[in-house]
């Protein structure tokens, strides 16, 4: 288990525009230890038809980048880093940086999200000096050396969500679903004014759950996509900051602006099944985190603290349905 530490007017969004797509998108789950030439820092500069110059660049005189954006991949095995210079993937156990990407003449990542293996990565820009707008997702193929997809949009992306079926944007008021293999644009869903990007989904193949803001202040929509259901829950009396979804998609952890109670939900019809309080005081909840077996729940927060709860939930409570 690992923990990651304005409001716009409502407009019309069409589908955005994808270019650059290649279909060989074949994401490695267990990558080796053992660096290929393209992992080490004496990388060679990308094809002239990379849309931008990028290099493994020698030891720059300031050590120091900024960090920009940090997210974990979906085994929680490795946990990639966005800088203003570039992104950086780091091995969690041993921890050891595993491989770095920097790019020529500014570079800065916004956000950073790996496929399992550390070869395909979602990539939108970010800081002073972004090395992609803010409104593009690019899909970054290392063994390529460069972006293979781009889809782009009417505003900033907020946040992604990538599966090995599905890429998942988040923009401030809406979210689009997109197949991997072809990117069809397979579901839109409009939300409440989602400015921290929530969205979480599933990653059991074939059964996917995604878990997003509804339109309602303190609501979540849960969306079974195997069983074409959508679901709504009123979480909370106030703004949602934060949720997670465990690994198989059955149970949901949220948090709200309060950041006292942190409640645990069955995503299949709803129910209640567990409340914690994290504290009295109000404080701003960062992360929220089940363990691989989901019998614990980790919470961050503002204080400066780590909470981490034992969950008490009845297995039958979470059978799964039966046809």
């Amino acid at each position: 288990m690992f923990l990651a530490m304005s409001t716009t007017s409502s407009t019309t969004l069409s589908p955005p525009s994808s270019s650059w797509f290649l279909p060989n998108l074949n994401p490695n789950p267990n990558p080796k230890p053992n660096p290929s030439p393209r992992m080490a820092h004496n990388l060679p500069p990308s094809p002239p038809d990379s849309p931008s110059s990028t290099t493994a660049t020698p030891p720059n005189p300031n050590p120091n980048p900024t960090l920009l954006h940090l997210s974990f991949n979906q085994d929680s095995r490795y946990f990639a880093a966005g800088t203003n210079r570039g992104f950086r993937i780091y091995n969690c156990d041993p921890f050891r940086e595993f491989f770095r990407r920097e790019f020529d003449g500014g570079g800065g990542i916004g956000i950073v999200r790996m496929l399992f293996g550390f070869n395909i990565s979602a990539l939108v820009g970010g800081g002073s000096e972004p090395q992609y707008p803010s409104n593009k997702v690019m899909i970054w193929d290392d063994n390529e050396g460069r972006c293979i997809v781009e889809l782009s949009f009417r505003s900033e992306v907020k946040s992604v969500r990538l599966r090995r079926d599905r890429i998942v944007v988040v923009l401030n008021q809406k979210i689009f679903v997109y197949n991997f293999s072809d990117l069809k644009l397979v579901h839109q869903i409009e939300t409440v004014p989602n400015p921290k990007g929530l969205c979480e989904v599933s990653q059991l193949s074939g059964s996917m759950v995604l878990v997003c803001p509804g339109l309602q202040k303190g609501q979540v929509r849960i969306e079974h996509y195997a069983l074409k259901r959508s679901k709504y829950v009123m979480a909370h009396d106030s703004r949602i900051a934060c949720f997670a979804l465990t690994h198989d998609g059955r149970l949901l952890a949220t948090a709200s602006s309060k950041g006292t109670l942190v409640r645990i939900f069955n995503t299949l019809d709803g129910s209640l099944l567990q409340e914690v309080r994290r504290g009295a005081d109000r404080a701003e909840i960062y992360c929220l985190a089940f363990s691989s077996s989901a019998q614990w729940l980790a919470a961050s927060s503002a204080k400066g603290t780590v909470h981490v709860f034992r969950l008490k939930l009845d297995s039958g409570s979470l059978g799964i349905e039966r046809s």
